[in-house]
């Protein structure tokens, strides 16, 4: 079944309304939100996302992290909660990033979900 335009967008929309929190992950999460990043004071951040426009969804905010030292961050997961929940699905983050022995933050923006 092939979804119109305006399909795709309420498809996208209820997917943004239902993902209101984004993870970071050190290998691909797969299908249920493995290696999520663990320990220090590394959470979950609310994510925020634009009405779905050309079956595109985009975000509106840029949460920023705090990540462990020694951590590489390679994938990024939706999340219904804050903790536990449900997870929804994930992509990878436009480069993967290393932190060294005292870690850091690390901004999360232009995440984009789309249905081709």
């Amino acid at each position: 079944m092939a979804l119109s335009p305006a399909g795709k967008n309420i498809a996208l929309d209820a997917l943004g309304a239902a993902a209101d929190f984004v993870s970071l992950h050190t290998a691909d999460p797969g299908t249920t939100g493995a290696s999520e990043v663990t320990g220090g004071s590394y959470a979950r951040q609310a994510k925020a996302w634009n009405p779905a426009s050309g079956g595109n969804l985009d975000d509106s905010n840029a949460p920023t992290f705090n990540i462990p030292a020694l951590t590489t961050i390679t994938h990024f997961g939706l999340w219904t909660e804050a903790t536990g929940g449900t997870f929804l699905g994930a992509g990878p983050l436009s480069s993967s990033e290393s932190y060294g022995a005292a870690g850091g933050t690390y901004q999360l923006a232009d995440v984009d979900v789309s249905l081709t």
